[in-house]
């Protein structure tokens, strides 16, 4: 079985790793918490580029539904074209639009499936796709087909905590929260992404200590400040004053 060990891109500590095969080896959804800019999203990118697999993403919104991570029926177009006289209305399946799980099911592969921000969407989310998540299997009525995965694949969930997830669906899960980076990681971190900025940045001791004492502020926000061509001392400066980036 392949084990995830992190990437050239993507500094994981060891607890990360542990709890990323665990899921794996355990057959149970990712669930990943923690602070924005802590790499939540990352995760499940580095993670298919790891292991060699393909990568389905699934980005919840507000109004998001669990359905249509299995699929879509567009009855309405499905109208317009029996007005118009086309013959494509005569077969329904031409009017089923498959979601990001029907085409994890289906890949030739296992596949990573990222469900991004699940806590963006209503309470009932959650809920709605435990069947599917327990058994990887839903039925399309429309057509009287059963969509049955080829492979199980390795599902990862983020959370940004806005909202409580339900207990059903937190007792299927695996669970792991990504904690704001230690002065260690952080090190690594700036290494892997900015190698000819690493003594700009943490040698001074002004910046260290920012970055123990102020987790709050987003480390991608300081990124992209030293990206404009600005030193370290200037960058935190202008993250503690407010300063837009943009």
């Amino acid at each position: 079985m392949s084990r995830f060990t992190g990437t050239d891109t993507y500094v994981a500590t060891d607890d990360l790793t542990m709890a990323v095969n665990a899921a794996i080896a355990l057959e149970r959804p990712l669930l990943i918490k923690g602070e924005p800019g802590t790499g939540k999203t990352m995760l499940a990118i580095e993670v298919a580029k790891s292991l060699g697999r393909p990568l389905i993403q699934w980005h919840i919104k507000s109004t998001g539904k669990a359905q249509q991570g299995l699929y879509e029926y567009d009855a309405v177009s499905r109208l317009r074209d029996s007005q118009l006289g086309d013959d494509r209305v005569q077969d329904i399946a031409n009017y089923i639009k498959r979601g990001p799980l029907w085409e994890a099911f289906e890949s030739e592969t296992p596949a990573v499936v990222l469900i991004d921000e699940i806590d963006k969407a209503d309470i009932e989310f959650p809920n709605d796709l435990l069947r599917e998540l327990d058994r990887m299997e839903f039925y399309v009525y429309e057509t009287q087909q059963l969509v049955r995965a080829r492979h199980r694949p390795t599902i990862i969930i983020t959370s940004n905590n806005e909202k409580e997830l339900p207990d059903a669906f937190l007792r299927r899960c695996f669970f792991h929260y990504i904690k704001f980076p230690d002065r260690e990681t952080m090190e690594r971190i700036v290494d892997v992404h900015f190698p000819g900025l690493k003594k700009d940045l943490l040698v001074s001791a002004n910046v260290a200590q920012w970055m123990e004492h102020d987790p709050e502020y987003s480390v991608a926000f300081t990124e992209s400040l030293l990206l404009r061509g600005k030193g370290a001392e200037t960058a935190i400066y202008e993250v503690k004053k407010g300063e837009s980036i943009h």
